[in-house]
Formats: C-alpha cells, sequence, structure tokens
C-alpha cells in the first residue's frame, strides 16, 4: 500500500498572507504543498502563475505538487520547474500531444502527473501511464474550490488503480476533499489527497485538527481495507 499523503490546496489560503499560511498548513501536518494553477481559458479562472509560486517557495522544504489547469501548457513548463516545483501535472484535455508535454516535464528533473476531469474517460490517459509518477483524478469541475464531491468519480478511480496496478505511480483526487469524503476517496485506491477549503476553513488555529480529520478518516479506511 502506498504512503498516504495530505495536500493543502493552496488556492483555499487567504492571498492576503499566502506564504504564512502555506506554511501553517505544511507545520500542521500537510505532506505537500498543492498548488492550482489557472488560466482563465481551460478552466473559468485565473490564480497566479510562476512569479507568485516561487516567492512563497522558500518557506517550506516540503515538495509542491503543482497542478497546471492551463492550455497551452507547453510553454510554461519550465518557468514552474525553476519556480520550485517537485510534481507537476497537466492534464490530458489541455493539449494535442500530452506525451510530449510528460517527456519535457521529466526532461527537466521532475516528477510528471497526468489528471483527467470529471467527464474525461480513464481510457485517455492509460497510453501515458509508463510515462506518469502520478494520475490526478478531478472530483469536481476544475476551476474553482469549494465545490461538491461528484461520488460517480470514484468508479474510474477504482478503474485507474487497476490500471496502475504494479507500477510507481500514486493516484491522487482534488475536489471536495473532506473528513467525510477521505475514507471513499482511500477505499477506491487514491493515496495522495488534496484538500483546500477543509483545511483553510477556520484560520490557521484549526489547520493542525483540519488536517487531522481528514488523516484519521483516511487511514481508517485503509485499515479497514488491509
Amino acid at each position: 500500500m502506498r504512503p498516504l499523503k495530505i495536500l493543502p490546496s493552496i488556492l483555499a489560503a487567504d492571498f492576503s498572507r499566502l506564504g504564512d499560511d502555506t506554511r501553517a498548513a505544511m507545520e500542521a501536518g500537510g505532506d505537500l504543498v498543492h498548488v492550482d494553477i489557472m488560466d482563465g481559458h481551460f478552466v473559468p479562472n485565473i490564480s497566479f502563475g510562476p512569479d507568485v509560486m516561487r516567492s512563497i517557495r522558500g518557506v517550506t522544504d516540503k515538495p509542491f505538487d503543482v497542478h497546471l489547469m492551463i492550455s497551452p501548457v507547453d510553454p510554461y513548463l519550465e518557468a514552474f520547474a525553476k519556480g520550485g516545483a517537485d510534481i507537476i501535472t497537466v492534464h490530458a484535455e489541455a493539449g494535442p500531444h500530452l506525451h510530449r508535454s510528460l517527456q519535457t516535464i521529466r526532461g527537466l528533473g521532475k516528477r510528471a502527473g497526468v489528471a483527467i476531469n470529471p467527464g474525461t474517460p480513464e481510457s485517455a490517459i492509460e497510453p501515458v501511464l509508463d510515462d506518469v509518477d502520478l494520475v490526478l483524478a478531478m472530483t469536481v469541475n476544475p476551476g474553482f474550490g469549494g465545490q461538491k464531491f461528484i461520488y460517480p468519480v470514484l468508479d474510474k478511480v477504482r478503474r485507474i488503480a487497476a490500471m496502475c496496478a504494479g507500477r510507481d505511480i500514486d493516484i491522487e483526487i482534488d475536489g471536495g476533499v473532506t473528513a467525510q469524503t477521505a475514507a471513499a476517496c482511500v477505499t477506491a485506491g487514491a493515496n495522495y489527497l488534496v484538500a483546500g477549503s477543509a483545511v483553510f476553513k477556520g484560520g490557521q488555529n484549526a489547520f493542525a485538527g483540519n488536517i487531522a480529520a481528514i488523516r484519521k478518516a483516511a487511514e481508517s479506511a485503509r485499515g479497514e481495507i488491509a
């Protein structure tokens, strides 16, 4: 069973104190920093770019998991790699040459991830599984935080887990992850859980309790599987 990781999504942080909230979330028990990059084109929202990410990279030594919801994506891969990304994930739907994008990420010395939206079948990523370190399944439609979890996606996650069996690939779920949905996520086969609103709600004094609640629910479900 692959290690369980909780990834606070800083899209839900207080942007007026982004560095402080990022540091606090990692000190409160976050395993990786999840960075959602949105361009207002591929998704109907704009977050921030590589310079902002670079400005907070020094607040923690935890890995940065960068989810690029942008199209075209290839012209920006190097900038995010240089900005401090450890994992760079691109969408299967965002461009015509997914394999090339993944090769570029690995050529930059980073772990490569591929993401698919709720309506995209897992068959879209099967041809590139030898070129990825992570598969991200969106359990909301990308673009905004705080959306309701789309439970039918978990059937797809189970199929993805079966496809990835025996490979060195982490399976990540992003969207609507809370202490109430975490168990279903890990039961379906995910080991990376991205949580935004569920971590950052209540301010910094609440971060540790919020993360612990998600982790406890997930670990309990994994114990039942074992």
